[in-house]
């Protein structure tokens, strides 16, 4: 059984214009950090995301001015927007009223019971779904004091917060469980996921930064997946947002799952490298990020052992002693100068896509 056979069923809800549920691609998004004040920085960043790839983007609404500002940033971008929002319903409110695209709230730390109904109500108004987001760093204290700070408490608040929402009539939600170490976050979406037919976010919270982020969340996000478990995802890095959505995509990929565009594979280097490879790979791939053709390209040390290792990638390089070869499907086709070879390899990426959409 593949892992997309083995996702879990949920219910589909709407993010905008991007369906999140089983019956929906897993989708992948990223949080802004921009003051959300700051319309020009906002939109510079979510433009900078979209052509990564990034499908839903949610910003920070500590304040009014942040909630306002949802509109004129809305009006420059193409994603959908998410307003996350903790204690103030008010700002809930107006960011509906300004034309987000769904709401990230904790019911529990809204307030009474009449302030969460307005949040509701405006929100069927609006036709936007809510995420309940569950932190194990957020607890309400009468769960934390039963239960402590455990998977199981985090379970026991998003039931009791699905609850608080369906008892009004509302069921366009989806739940996110988080917590900053991998087990307690995969434990929380495993015991909850037999109790609900509700669509998960998953990610793993307050992960670090790149090094550490990318471990945890290809660990935990992984893990999910692999059970089947997750319809949208973040990835979460103390680094340039960016960063969150080109990890997300290859934790997808290399699970058979999703992909986007060129997939680059390189080898490690060894005594045999004789050109700068480092170089020649983190050029390739800059090149390749905004591409979206479904190709795999092959950076290789060395001309003995490159093709044959990377023979089934579309195209390739090996190096030499300060020449390079280009290779397709393991096949030499010519010798190239080093300082040409990621020129040359563009272009002839650039040929294959041609190709490939029939313009040539």
């Amino acid at each position: 059984m593949s892992l997309i056979e083995k996702r879990r069923k949920t219910r589909q809800i709407s993010v905008g214009n991007v369906k999140v549920g089983s019956d929906s691609p897993i989708s992948v998004q990223s949080m802004t950090n921009t003051q959300t004040q700051d319309v020009q920085a906002t939109v510079k960043q979510i433009l900078a995301l979209e052509k990564a790839g990034c499908e839903i983007i949610r910003v920070a609404v500590p304040d009014m001015e942040a909630a306002l500002a949802i509109e004129k940033i809305k009006q420059k971008i193409s994603i959908p927007v998410i307003a996350d929002i903790h204690f103030d319903y008010r700002l809930a409110i107006a960011s509906a009223k300004a034309g987000v695209d769904a709401l990230r709230i904790n019911p529990g730390n809204i307030g009474e019971q009449k302030k969460i109904k307005a949040v509701v109500d405006c929100a069927k108004e609006h036709k936007i779904s809510i995420r309940i987001g569950v932190n194990a760093g957020s607890l309400e204290k009468n769960i934390e004091k039963r239960f402590g700070i455990t998977a199981k408490a985090m379970k026991e608040s998003a039931l009791i917060n699905i609850k608080i929402l369906e008892d009004l009539d509302f069921h366009d939600i989806k739940v996110s469980l988080k917590a900053s170490d991998v087990s307690r976050t995969v434990q929380a979406y495993r015991l909850l996921a037999p109790k609900t037919d509700v669509p998960f976010h998953i990610g793993v919270t307050e992960a670090g930064g790149l090094y550490a982020g990318i471990a945890k969340s290809a660990i935990g996000i992984g893990m999910l997946l692999a059970e089947g478990l997750g319809d949208t995802m973040r990835v979460s890095l103390t680094r340039d947002p960016v960063e969150e959505i080109r990890t997300g995509f290859e934790i997808l990929r290399a699970l058979g799952i999703r992909s986007r565009g060129p997939e680059l594979i390189s080898c490690p280097t060894c005594g045999r490298c004789k050109i700068d490879l480092f170089k020649i790979a983190h050029d390739t791939e800059k090149a390749l990020l905004e591409r979206s053709s479904k190709i795999k390209v092959a950076i290789m040390g060395c001309a003995v052992n490159g093709p044959g290792e990377a023979k089934e990638a579309d195209i390739g390089i090996a190096g030499g002693d300060g020449k390079g070869i280009l290779f397709k499907k393991g096949k030499v086709i010519r010798k190239i100068d080093q300082d040409k070879l990621v020129e040359q390899l563009l272009m002839e990426i650039d040929n294959i896509e041609n190709e490939k959409s029939g313009d040539i």
